[in-house]
Protein backbone atom coordinates (compact mmCIF):
# COMPACT_ATOMS: atom_id res chain seq x y z
CA UNK A 1 0.00 0.00 0.00
CA UNK A 2 2.91 2.46 0.28
CA UNK A 3 2.43 4.58 -3.27
CA UNK A 4 -0.79 4.86 -2.97
CA UNK A 5 -0.78 5.69 1.00
CA UNK A 6 2.04 8.70 -0.48
CA UNK A 7 -0.11 9.88 -3.32
CA UNK A 8 -3.45 10.09 -0.98
CA UNK A 9 -0.98 12.04 1.80
CA UNK A 10 0.67 14.26 -1.32
CA UNK A 11 -2.81 15.26 -2.72
CA UNK A 12 -3.59 16.01 0.89
CA UNK A 13 -0.84 18.47 1.21
CA UNK A 14 -2.07 20.22 -1.95
CA UNK A 15 -5.84 20.45 -0.79
CA UNK A 16 -5.28 21.43 2.72
CA UNK A 17 -3.29 25.15 0.96
CA UNK A 18 -6.55 25.30 -0.81
CA UNK A 19 -8.40 26.84 2.46
CA UNK A 20 -5.84 29.18 3.12
CA UNK A 21 -5.18 30.72 -0.55
CA UNK A 22 -9.18 30.38 -0.74
CA UNK A 23 -9.69 32.49 2.40
CA UNK A 24 -7.45 35.74 1.01
CA UNK A 25 -9.10 35.24 -2.60
CA UNK A 26 -12.87 35.55 -1.14
CA UNK A 27 -12.13 39.43 -0.37
CA UNK A 28 -11.88 39.26 -4.08
CA UNK A 29 -14.25 37.06 -5.79
CA UNK A 30 -17.59 35.45 -4.07
CA UNK A 31 -18.36 31.79 -3.25
CA UNK A 32 -19.78 30.99 -6.61
CA UNK A 33 -17.51 32.56 -8.84
CA UNK A 34 -14.27 31.38 -6.66
CA UNK A 35 -15.82 27.75 -7.29
CA UNK A 36 -16.30 27.95 -10.35
CA UNK A 37 -12.67 29.13 -11.23
CA UNK A 38 -11.46 26.63 -8.96
CA UNK A 39 -12.73 23.81 -10.97
CA UNK A 40 -12.14 25.28 -14.17
CA UNK A 41 -8.83 25.26 -12.65
CA UNK A 42 -8.71 21.54 -12.24
CA UNK A 43 -9.77 20.44 -15.02
CA UNK A 44 -7.23 22.54 -16.54
CA UNK A 45 -4.36 21.15 -14.55
CA UNK A 46 -5.54 17.70 -15.09
CA UNK A 47 -5.41 18.11 -18.85
CA UNK A 48 -2.16 17.06 -19.43
CA UNK A 49 -2.26 14.19 -17.98
CA UNK A 50 -5.77 13.48 -19.50
CA UNK A 51 -4.49 14.04 -23.19
CA UNK A 52 -0.76 12.89 -22.36
CA UNK A 53 0.95 10.58 -24.76
CA UNK A 54 -1.89 10.62 -27.64
CA UNK A 55 -4.22 9.94 -24.96
CA UNK A 56 -8.15 10.30 -24.89
CA UNK A 57 -9.91 11.66 -22.08
CA UNK A 58 -12.60 9.03 -21.71
CA UNK A 59 -15.74 9.20 -20.43
CA UNK A 60 -17.38 5.90 -18.64
CA UNK A 61 -18.51 2.92 -21.28
CA UNK A 62 -21.81 2.13 -19.45
CA UNK A 63 -24.58 3.60 -17.41
CA UNK A 64 -23.87 2.87 -14.17
CA UNK A 65 -20.06 4.46 -14.15
CA UNK A 66 -21.58 7.91 -16.14
CA UNK A 67 -24.34 7.73 -13.12
CA UNK A 68 -20.92 7.84 -10.52
CA UNK A 69 -19.32 10.50 -12.71
CA UNK A 70 -22.44 12.32 -12.48
CA UNK A 71 -22.76 11.80 -8.80
CA UNK A 72 -19.32 12.77 -8.58
CA UNK A 73 -20.08 16.38 -9.96
CA UNK A 74 -23.36 17.34 -8.96
CA UNK A 75 -21.85 16.22 -5.28
CA UNK A 76 -18.24 16.62 -5.20
CA UNK A 77 -17.96 19.93 -7.84
CA UNK A 78 -20.93 22.03 -7.73
CA UNK A 79 -22.03 21.48 -4.09
CA UNK A 80 -19.42 20.59 -2.10
CA UNK A 81 -17.22 23.54 -3.08
CA UNK A 82 -19.89 26.12 -2.95
CA UNK A 83 -20.85 24.71 0.71
CA UNK A 84 -17.32 24.64 1.73
CA UNK A 85 -16.68 28.39 0.69
CA UNK A 86 -19.62 29.88 2.23
CA UNK A 87 -18.49 28.10 5.07
CA UNK A 88 -15.05 29.63 5.28
CA UNK A 89 -16.50 33.60 4.33
CA UNK A 90 -18.38 33.34 7.88
CA UNK A 91 -14.97 31.61 9.71
CA UNK A 92 -11.67 31.36 10.27
CA UNK A 93 -9.53 29.57 7.63
CA UNK A 94 -7.62 27.47 10.43
CA UNK A 95 -10.98 26.12 11.98
CA UNK A 96 -12.40 25.63 8.59
CA UNK A 97 -9.51 23.08 8.21
CA UNK A 98 -10.28 21.68 10.93
CA UNK A 99 -13.62 20.49 10.28
CA UNK A 100 -12.72 18.89 7.08
CA UNK A 101 -11.88 16.26 9.32
CA UNK A 102 -15.81 15.64 9.50
CA UNK A 103 -15.22 14.25 5.39
CA UNK A 104 -13.57 11.37 6.95
CA UNK A 105 -16.10 10.10 9.24
CA UNK A 106 -19.09 11.09 6.27
CA UNK A 107 -16.69 8.52 4.00
CA UNK A 108 -16.16 6.03 6.36
CA UNK A 109 -19.83 5.70 7.70
CA UNK A 110 -21.10 6.07 3.76
CA UNK A 111 -18.40 3.40 3.28
CA UNK A 112 -19.65 1.20 5.69
CA UNK A 113 -24.08 1.55 5.09
CA UNK A 114 -23.91 1.98 1.20
CA UNK A 115 -20.55 1.47 -0.33
CA UNK A 116 -19.28 -2.34 0.46
CA UNK A 117 -15.78 -0.35 1.92
CA UNK A 118 -15.87 -2.09 5.28
CA UNK A 119 -13.90 -1.17 8.28
CA UNK A 120 -12.91 -3.78 11.24
CA UNK A 121 -12.52 -2.67 14.80
CA UNK A 122 -9.20 -1.32 14.45
CA UNK A 123 -9.96 0.33 11.77
CA UNK A 124 -12.59 1.83 13.51
CA UNK A 125 -10.31 3.02 16.29
CA UNK A 126 -8.55 4.91 13.73
CA UNK A 127 -11.48 6.65 12.46
CA UNK A 128 -11.99 7.62 16.43
CA UNK A 129 -8.77 8.76 17.18
CA UNK A 130 -8.68 11.06 13.51
CA UNK A 131 -11.97 12.59 15.15
CA UNK A 132 -10.94 12.73 18.44
CA UNK A 133 -7.38 14.82 16.63
CA UNK A 134 -9.74 17.15 15.23
CA UNK A 135 -12.08 17.83 18.31
CA UNK A 136 -9.12 18.32 20.13
CA UNK A 137 -7.64 21.21 17.60
CA UNK A 138 -10.91 22.75 17.44
CA UNK A 139 -10.83 22.85 20.90
CA UNK A 140 -7.65 24.72 20.71
CA UNK A 141 -9.20 26.84 18.45
CA UNK A 142 -12.46 27.99 20.50
CA UNK A 143 -16.24 28.24 18.92
CA UNK A 144 -16.21 30.01 15.22
CA UNK A 145 -19.68 29.90 14.42
CA UNK A 146 -22.71 26.73 14.18
CA UNK A 147 -23.58 28.10 10.91
CA UNK A 148 -20.35 27.87 9.37
CA UNK A 149 -19.60 24.43 10.78
CA UNK A 150 -23.28 23.10 9.26
CA UNK A 151 -22.18 24.31 6.24
CA UNK A 152 -18.57 22.89 6.13
CA UNK A 153 -20.05 19.58 7.49
CA UNK A 154 -22.94 19.32 4.65
CA UNK A 155 -19.75 19.56 1.72
CA UNK A 156 -18.19 17.08 3.50
CA UNK A 157 -21.21 14.69 3.58
CA UNK A 158 -21.35 16.00 -0.38
CA UNK A 159 -17.69 14.78 -0.69
CA UNK A 160 -18.30 11.48 0.93
CA UNK A 161 -20.12 10.70 -1.59
CA UNK A 162 -17.78 11.90 -4.38
CA UNK A 163 -15.29 10.12 -2.63
CA UNK A 164 -16.48 6.65 -3.27
CA UNK A 165 -18.21 6.98 -6.48
CA UNK A 166 -14.64 8.26 -7.65
CA UNK A 167 -13.20 5.27 -6.02
CA UNK A 168 -15.98 3.44 -7.99
CA UNK A 169 -15.29 4.77 -11.44
CA UNK A 170 -13.91 2.26 -13.97
CA UNK A 171 -13.34 2.40 -17.52
CA UNK A 172 -12.12 6.12 -16.93
CA UNK A 173 -8.90 7.23 -15.57
CA UNK A 174 -8.28 9.22 -12.74
CA UNK A 175 -7.04 12.36 -14.42
CA UNK A 176 -10.15 12.00 -17.04
CA UNK A 177 -12.41 11.72 -14.64
CA UNK A 178 -11.16 14.61 -13.01
CA UNK A 179 -11.42 16.78 -16.12
CA UNK A 180 -14.53 16.06 -16.72
CA UNK A 181 -16.03 16.73 -13.32
CA UNK A 182 -13.47 20.19 -13.13
CA UNK A 183 -14.92 21.15 -16.38
CA UNK A 184 -18.50 20.20 -15.89
CA UNK A 185 -18.81 21.87 -12.34
CA UNK A 186 -16.63 24.57 -12.81
CA UNK A 187 -18.77 25.52 -15.89
CA UNK A 188 -22.25 25.23 -14.04
CA UNK A 189 -21.00 27.44 -10.86
CA UNK A 190 -19.10 29.98 -13.03
CA UNK A 191 -22.37 30.15 -15.25
CA UNK A 192 -25.06 30.35 -12.18
CA UNK A 193 -22.23 33.31 -10.21
CA UNK A 194 -23.10 35.35 -13.74
CA UNK A 195 -26.61 34.82 -13.77
CA UNK A 196 -26.71 36.33 -9.76
CA UNK A 197 -23.87 38.57 -9.44
CA UNK A 198 -22.41 41.49 -11.62
CA UNK A 199 -19.10 40.33 -12.61
CA UNK A 200 -16.37 42.94 -10.88
CA UNK A 201 -13.40 40.53 -10.70
CA UNK A 202 -9.98 41.76 -11.73
CA UNK A 203 -7.82 39.69 -13.93
CA UNK A 204 -5.07 38.68 -11.28
CA UNK A 205 -7.17 37.04 -8.41
CA UNK A 206 -9.12 34.95 -11.41
CA UNK A 207 -5.40 33.89 -12.39
CA UNK A 208 -4.45 33.25 -8.91
CA UNK A 209 -7.94 31.12 -8.19
CA UNK A 210 -6.99 29.15 -11.62
CA UNK A 211 -3.56 27.96 -10.66
CA UNK A 212 -5.11 27.32 -7.14
CA UNK A 213 -7.36 25.07 -8.55
CA UNK A 214 -5.41 23.43 -10.92
CA UNK A 215 -2.73 22.49 -8.02
CA UNK A 216 -4.61 22.27 -4.85
CA UNK A 217 -7.97 20.68 -6.77
CA UNK A 218 -6.54 19.58 -9.98
CA UNK A 219 -3.50 17.70 -8.73
CA UNK A 220 -5.01 16.75 -5.89
CA UNK A 221 -7.94 15.33 -6.68
CA UNK A 222 -5.81 13.26 -9.65
CA UNK A 223 -4.21 11.93 -7.45
CA UNK A 224 -6.82 11.20 -4.45
CA UNK A 225 -8.46 9.27 -7.04
CA UNK A 226 -5.31 6.68 -8.29
CA UNK A 227 -4.76 5.92 -4.10
CA UNK A 228 -8.38 5.64 -3.79
CA UNK A 229 -8.46 2.86 -6.20
CA UNK A 230 -5.28 1.43 -4.90
CA UNK A 231 -6.22 0.92 -1.20
CA UNK A 232 -10.29 1.73 -1.31
CA UNK A 233 -12.20 5.01 -0.85
CA UNK A 234 -12.21 5.09 3.42
CA UNK A 235 -8.41 4.61 3.89
CA UNK A 236 -7.33 6.78 0.99
CA UNK A 237 -9.82 8.94 2.94
CA UNK A 238 -8.24 8.62 6.67
CA UNK A 239 -4.46 9.35 4.91
CA UNK A 240 -6.40 12.31 3.06
CA UNK A 241 -7.71 13.45 6.59
CA UNK A 242 -3.94 15.07 7.17
CA UNK A 243 -5.27 18.12 4.35
CA UNK A 244 -6.86 19.88 7.54
CA UNK A 245 -3.10 20.24 9.49
CA UNK A 246 -1.24 21.24 6.15
CA UNK A 247 -4.24 23.83 6.02
CA UNK A 248 -3.93 24.66 9.48
CA UNK A 249 0.13 24.93 9.19
CA UNK A 250 0.28 27.12 6.00
CA UNK A 251 -2.67 29.59 7.38
CA UNK A 252 0.31 29.97 10.22
CA UNK A 253 2.39 31.93 8.24
CA UNK A 254 -0.31 32.97 5.08
CA UNK A 255 -2.75 34.29 7.88
CA UNK A 256 -1.24 34.65 11.05
CA UNK A 257 -3.21 32.03 13.06
CA UNK A 258 -1.64 30.29 16.29
CA UNK A 259 0.31 26.72 16.65
CA UNK A 260 0.03 25.51 20.41
CA UNK A 261 -0.34 22.44 22.30
CA UNK A 262 -2.93 21.17 21.08
CA UNK A 263 -2.15 20.98 17.32
CA UNK A 264 0.92 19.41 18.67
CA UNK A 265 -0.72 16.75 20.63
CA UNK A 266 -3.47 16.31 17.52
CA UNK A 267 -0.52 15.66 15.27
CA UNK A 268 1.06 12.89 17.79
CA UNK A 269 -2.83 11.43 17.78
CA UNK A 270 -3.41 11.30 14.15
CA UNK A 271 0.14 9.21 13.31
CA UNK A 272 -1.21 6.68 16.08
CA UNK A 273 -5.15 6.71 14.41
CA UNK A 274 -3.38 6.12 10.97
CA UNK A 275 -1.07 3.39 11.95
CA UNK A 276 -3.97 1.39 13.38
CA UNK A 277 -5.86 1.55 10.11
CA UNK A 278 -3.21 0.25 8.12
CA UNK A 279 -3.64 -2.53 10.56
CA UNK A 280 -6.85 -3.50 9.46
CA UNK A 281 -6.85 -5.94 6.81
CA UNK A 282 -8.06 -9.25 6.43
CA UNK A 283 -7.68 -12.51 4.99
CA UNK A 284 -9.88 -14.78 2.87
CA UNK A 285 -10.62 -16.94 0.46
CA UNK A 286 -12.43 -14.91 -2.17
CA UNK A 287 -13.64 -15.19 -6.05
CA UNK A 288 -13.01 -12.57 -8.79
CA UNK A 289 -15.68 -12.84 -11.32
CA UNK A 290 -13.84 -12.27 -15.05
CA UNK A 291 -14.15 -8.63 -15.80
CA UNK A 292 -12.77 -5.81 -18.24
CA UNK A 293 -11.29 -2.35 -17.19
CA UNK A 294 -8.47 0.10 -16.96
CA UNK A 295 -7.04 1.62 -14.01
CA UNK A 296 -3.28 2.35 -12.49
CA UNK A 297 -1.87 -1.79 -11.58
CA UNK A 298 1.43 -3.35 -11.57
CA UNK A 299 2.10 -6.82 -12.72
CA UNK A 300 3.54 -8.52 -9.02
CA UNK A 301 0.19 -7.64 -7.32
CA UNK A 302 -1.45 -11.30 -7.96
CA UNK A 303 -4.31 -10.12 -9.92
CA UNK A 304 -2.87 -8.62 -13.30
CA UNK A 305 -1.43 -11.23 -15.18
CA UNK A 306 -0.69 -10.24 -18.87
CA UNK A 307 2.39 -9.15 -19.90
CA UNK A 308 4.71 -6.62 -21.44
CA UNK A 309 7.33 -7.71 -22.93
CA UNK A 310 10.96 -5.82 -21.42
CA UNK A 311 8.95 -4.36 -18.57
CA UNK A 312 9.44 -5.13 -14.99
CA UNK A 313 6.53 -6.49 -12.91
CA UNK A 314 7.17 -3.27 -10.48
CA UNK A 315 6.31 -0.83 -13.03
CA UNK A 316 3.21 0.77 -12.49
CA UNK A 317 1.10 2.02 -15.73
CA UNK A 318 -2.72 2.27 -16.67
CA UNK A 319 -3.94 0.80 -19.89
CA UNK A 320 -7.61 -0.89 -20.98
CA UNK A 321 -7.23 -4.93 -19.86
CA UNK A 322 -9.17 -8.07 -18.85
CA UNK A 323 -9.15 -10.81 -15.77
CA UNK A 324 -9.78 -13.86 -16.26
CA UNK A 325 -12.22 -15.12 -13.03
CA UNK A 326 -9.93 -16.00 -10.27
CA UNK A 327 -10.17 -17.46 -6.61
CA UNK A 328 -7.19 -17.00 -4.20
CA UNK A 329 -6.34 -15.59 -0.53
CA UNK A 330 -4.55 -13.17 0.48
CA UNK A 331 -4.76 -9.67 2.79
CA UNK A 332 -6.40 -6.98 1.03
CA UNK A 333 -8.36 -3.78 1.17
CA UNK A 334 -11.24 -2.55 -0.78
CA UNK A 335 -9.65 -1.47 -3.67
CA UNK A 336 -11.38 -1.81 -7.25
CA UNK A 337 -11.00 -5.91 -7.04
CA UNK A 338 -12.10 -6.61 -3.51
CA UNK A 339 -15.70 -5.12 -3.49
CA UNK A 340 -17.33 -7.90 -1.85
CA UNK A 341 -19.34 -7.76 1.10
CA UNK A 342 -18.37 -9.50 4.37
CA UNK A 343 -21.23 -11.42 6.86
CA UNK A 344 -21.06 -10.81 10.30
CA UNK A 345 -18.63 -8.06 10.13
Amino acid sequence: MGLPALLALLSAALFGAATPASKLLLGELAPLQLAGLLYLGAALGAAPAAFGRGRRAALPRDAANRLRLAGAIVFGGVLGPVLLLLGLRLARAGSVALWLNFELAATAALGALLFRDPLGRLGWLGVAGVLGAGLLLSAGEGASGLQAGALVAAACLCWGFDNHWTALLDGVPAAASTLWKGAAAGAVNLLLSLLVLPWEARPAPVALALVIGALCYGASITLYVVAAQGIGATRAQLVFASAPFFGLALSIPLLGEPLGPAQIGAAALLALSLGLVFRDRHAHWHVHEALSHTHWHRHDDGHHRHTHPGAPPSLRHDHWHEHESLRHAHPHWPDLHHRHGHAGR
